[in-house]
C-alpha cells in the first residue's frame, strides 16, 4: 500500500510541477507555425481564389454550410474585398508571431483565430495537412509553448536578471494586449458574431478570463501559494495537451496504416507506382520515373510505408526502435515532400512527428543553430557570439511577464 501511494504521489508531482517536453512544444510551434506561414505566402498571390470573395466556393455556399455545422471563421462576418485582406494579413502576423515566441499564450491563440477562419472558409482547400494543423492550432493553445527557443524565454530570463539585481521588470504589453483582445472580444459577442458552436467562443473567452486572474494575482497576491497554485493548473493543462498532441500522431499513422492494409493496391505492393504517374503529383518526372523504373524498390516502399505506420505506436515503448522509425517516416515526409510535391503536407507531418524526438538531439540541434547564427553574424559583422538555447525555467516571478502572456 506505501509503494502504491508513494508511486501515486509521484505521478501526481511529475504532472503538477513541471510542464515536460519544453523542447519538445517548441519544436512543434515553430513546426507549425512555418508550416502555415510558408502557405500563406506562397498561395498569397492566389489568396482570393482560395479563401476569399472570387473563389469558386462562393460566401454563400460557405454561409449555408456553416449555418449547419457551426464551424467557425471570422470570415464570414463579411463578404467584402477589404474584410477579407485584413483577415489574411491577420493570420500572417499571427503565424509570424508564434514563430519567434512572442507571447505565445496570445499569439497561440490568435494563430487558432487565423487558422481556423481560412481553413472553414473554404473546407474543399488543402492536401491533407490541412487538417493536421487544424487539430494541432487548438492543441497549442493549452501548451506552454515559449518556454525554450522563443522571445519569450529571453524576456523571462531578462527578468529574473532584473530582480536578482533587485530591480523592477514590470511587463505592460501582455495586459495591454489582452485588454484589447477583451474589448474585441466583447464586442463581437455582443454583435452575435459568435453564434453558432460555442467551443471556439468558450476557448476565447476561458483564455482572456485566465490571463485575467493570472495578472490580478502576480499583481496583488500576497503569498505565493496563488501563483503556485495557477502554476500547477498551468502545467496540467500542458502536459494534457502534450499527451493529447502525442496521442493524435499515433491516431494518424495506425488509421493510415491499417486503412491501407485494406487497399487491394497496397496489398499487392503497387501502391506507390500510380502516383509517381499522376501529373498532378509530379512536379519532377524524370525523378519519378527513375523511382518506378525498379518495381523491388516501388514494392518495399509500399511494404516499408505500411510497416512502419502500423508499427509506430507500439515502438514508443522501446526508445531505440522508436528513434530509428522516427528517422525514417521524417525521411519519408522529405521524400514526399520533394518527389509528389506535398511540401506542406510534409512539413506539418514532421512537426507533429517531432514532439516524438529526444531532447537530447533538440539541445544539440539548438546548439547547432545559435553557433550557426553565431558564425553568420560574426561574417556578417553585425555582432559578437550569440550563446545558446536556454535550459528551461520552472515559474518565472509573477512580475516577470507569465506562460500565460
Amino acid at each position: 500500500m506505501n509503494r502504491f501511494a508513494l508511486a501515486l504521489s509521484g505521478a501526481i508531482a511529475r504532472v503538477t510541477e513541471t510542464a515536460h517536453g519544453p523542447y519538445q512544444t517548441a519544436v512543434v510551434r515553430i513546426g507549425f507555425a512555418a508550416t502555415w506561414l510558408l502557405f500563406l505566402l506562397r498561395e498569397f498571390p492566389h489568396r482570393a481564389e482560395l479563401y476569399g470573395p472570387d473563389g469558386p466556393w462562393s460566401w454563400r455556399l460557405a454561409d449555408e454550410l456553416i449555418a449547419q455545422n457551426g464551424a467557425f471563421t471570422v470570415l464570414m462576418w463579411s463578404g467584402g474585398r477589404v474584410w477579407f485582406e485584413i483577415v489574411y494579413g491577420f493570420a500572417v502576423l499571427a503565424a509570424l508571431l508564434l514563430l519567434v515566441g512572442w507571447r505565445t499564450r496570445t499569439s497561440s491563440v490568435l494563430f487558432m483565430v487565423g487558422v481556423l477562419s481560412l481553413q472553414n472558409r473554404s473546407v474543399f482547400m488543402g492536401d491533407g495537412g490541412d487538417n493536421v494543423v487544424h487539430l494541432m492550432c487548438v492543441y497549442l493553445v493549452f501548451t506552454r509553448c515559449g518556454r525554450v527557443w522563443s522571445l519569450d524565454a529571453r524576456r523571462v530570463g531578462r527578468a529574473r536578471e532584473a530582480y536578482a539585481r533587485g530591480e523592477r521588470f514590470p511587463d505592460r504589453t501582455g495586459p495591454a494586449l489582452w485588454a484589447v483582445l477583451g474589448l474585441a472580444l466583447a464586442a463581437a459577442t455582443a454583435a452575435g458574431r459568435l453564434d453558432g458552436d460555442p467551443m471556439v467562443p468558450a476557448l476565447l473567452w476561458g483564455c482572456l478570463l485566465a490571463q485575467a486572474l493570472w495578472w490580478l494575482v502576480g499583481r496583488y497576491a500576497r503569498t505565493a501559494q496563488p501563483r503556485i497554485l495557477l502554476d500547477v493548473v498551468a502545467n496540467i493543462l500542458h502536459n494534457g495537451a502534450l499527451l493529447v498532441i502525442m496521442a493524435e500522431a499515433c491516431l494518424i499513422y495506425a488509421t493510415a496504416g491499417w486503412y491501407k492494409i485494406q487497399g487491394s493496391r497496397w496489398q499487392d505492393g503497387t501502391a506507390v507506382y500510380y502516383p509517381l504517374h499522376l501529373d498532378y503529383f509530379s512536379p519532377w518526372p524524370a525523378l519519378a520515373d527513375a523511382l518506378a523504373a525498379s518495381g523491388t524498390t516501388v514494392m518495399l516502399v509500399t511494404y516499408g510505408t505500411v510497416l512502419v505506420q502500423v508499427a509506430f505506436p507500439f515502438t514508443l515503448l522501446h526508445r531505440r526502435v522508436k528513434n530509428v522509425l522516427l528517422a525514417a517516416m521524417i525521411t519519408e515526409h522529405l521524400v514526399i515532400a520533394v518527389v509528389l510535391g506535398l511540401p506542406f503536407f510534409s512539413l506539418a507531418m514532421i512537426a507533429a512527428d517531432a514532439v516524438f524526438l529526444p531532447t537530447a538531439f533538440l539541445r544539440h540541434l539548438g546548439g547547432w543553430a545559435a553557433r550557426a547564427w553565431s558564425l553568420l553574424l560574426s561574417r556578417a559583422g553585425r555582432g559578437g557570439p550569440v550563446p545558446g538555447p536556454p535550459a528551461p525555467e520552472r515559474a518565472a516571478p509573477s512580475h516577470a511577464g507569465s506562460p500565460a502572456t
